[in-house]
């Protein structure tokens, strides 16, 4: 009988092997002892019951923890409630879970539209809409209505959690946990530690993460932490390719191709068009020196095409059935002319190194800034956060199995040959380029 080691060749097995090592490293921050004392979190409460705030809900509820889930309006209560209820009902349906262990679960559930009800959790999570102003807001209101002790944590992707800490009063108290959607689904979960957490809540929250089934995985703060800042010039690139001649299937397909479980257009359908052109409305003097930059994108949101939400974005969808469309070609070589950007036969070998190169040359630039504290830590948030192989080890891992003396080739090949795009983007991470001159073969921070 064939074990499952035989479908996979020594060099995959290495790569998995590095990630079961990574995820043991990945709770081992320094400066934390093993022996701190650790906070309570016997009672959690979570700000918002929409999609992402019940998922999250789910998670303790399955490990029998209480869970309160604020609102403002008894509506969307009733609604976020009853989309966790079809969650369960769905797995129970699959034979997944027994009705009396979902009775469990949803027993564990209730709901308040009184931020006076969270005055004794042990644990609060805001996952509401992703703008500063608001979630300075709430934090404002838990500092004053929560216990002494008690951890504020912010579900944000993007934003400053310092900035948020700073509308309170014990900034110390106050954590990133950026969960991915679907919530109660995905295995990553990003612990986001500001300048003033204290050490103990950053352990509590690694032990909780734990008891709630997650890959924790420590990160500073910048924008984006580390996923959603390395998935900036995969994007990026993604986009532009579009405007040089490639179509959202050859982009896409290159990466499944490479063993991604989804292309980062088809990501973009399933997260939502509407999403990333809010996250880049926020920061558009960053790119005001590339009119190009994401202009697909922006004018796919201008048309209301946002993706699988509404049928339309990089491609149509009927239910869940995905289809090519001739008319984002067509939109692609409007920009092209508008923008002066000659279109060519772009190859698969192309693609794959521009979106990924530029992608493990964030993550090498996040690594020499200490945003992470572990090049494999990166691997862990690309395979559990974004669907990137654990054959392939994570794309540090990656990029150290094709070589980053490659790597390095490549992006320098396209930062002289992109012309002025070229010299905009295409500059290698100072780290990788130590790297190279010194002969290494692993990503470390020297």
């Amino acid at each position: 009988m064939a074990s499952p080691s035989d479908h996979y060749t020594p060099e995959q097995l290495a790569a998995m092997q590095h990630v079961e090592q990574a995820e043991k490293e990945a709770t081992r921050v320094p400066g934390i002892r093993d022996d701190i004392p650790l906070r309570p979190i016997n009672r959690v409460a979570i700000i918002g019951a929409g999609t992402m705030g019940g998922g999250i809900a789910m998670n303790f509820a399955n490990a029998g923890i209480p869970v309160q889930i604020l609102e403002l309006k008894q509506e969307a209560l009733d609604r976020g409630m009853e989309v966790v209820r079809k969650n369960y009902e769905r797995t129970v349906s699959k034979g997944k879970l027994s009705q009396d262990d979902m009775d469990k679960r949803m027993a564990l559930l209730t709901g308040t539209l009184s931020y006076d009800d969270l005055a004794e959790a042990d644990l609060v999570i805001e996952a509401v809409f992703e703008n500063l102003n608001i979630k300075k807001q709430v934090f404002e209101t838990l500092d004053r209505v929560c216990r002494p002790g008690a951890i504020l944590a912010s579900n944000t992707s993007t934003l400053d959690v310092d900035a948020i800490a700073s509308a309170t009063a014990r900034p110390e108290d106050v954590i990133g946990l950026h969960f991915f959607s679907p919530a109660n689904v995905m295995k990553l979960l990003e612990v986001v530690r500001g300048a003033k957490t204290a050490d103990d809540v950053l352990a509590t929250t690694l032990a909780m993460a734990r008891t709630i089934k997650k890959v924790p995985v420590v990160s500073g703060v910048c924008f984006g932490f580390i996923g959603n800042r390395m998935l900036e010039p995969y994007n990026r690139e993604a986009n532009r390719l579009l405007l040089e001649g490639a179509t959202p299937a050859q982009v896409d397909g290159v990466m499944t191709g490479t063993g991604l479980a989804m292309g980062v257009l088809s990501m973009y359908d399933l997260a939502g068009i509407d999403v990333g052109y809010l996250v880049r409305e926020s920061r558009r003097d960053e790119f005001a020196t590339d009119p190009g930059y994401c202009r697909i994108s922006d004018e796919l949101y201008h048309l209301g095409r946002y993706g699988q939400k509404t049928g339309r974005g990089f491609y149509l969808y009927d239910q869940r059935e995905k289809k090519e469309d001739p008319e984002v070609v067509t939109i692609a070589r409007q920009l092209s002319d508008e923008l002066g950007i000659p279109r060519r036969d772009i190859g698969n070998d192309e693609i794959h190194d521009r979106c990924l190169y530029m992608l493990i040359n964030e993550g090498i630039q996040i690594l020499d800034e200490g945003i992470a504290l572990r090049s494999s830590d990166i691997d862990l948030v690309w395979i559990y956060g974004y669907g990137f192989p654990a054959w392939l080890g994570g794309p540090m891992h990656y990029a150290e199995q094709i070589g980053l003396e490659k790597v390095l080739a490549s992006i320098e090949h396209y930062r002289d040959t992109l012309s002025d795009y070229g010299k905009l983007w295409f500059e290698p991470a100072t780290l990788l380029k130590r790297l190279v001159a010194e002969g290494k073969t692993s990503i470390e921070k020297i």
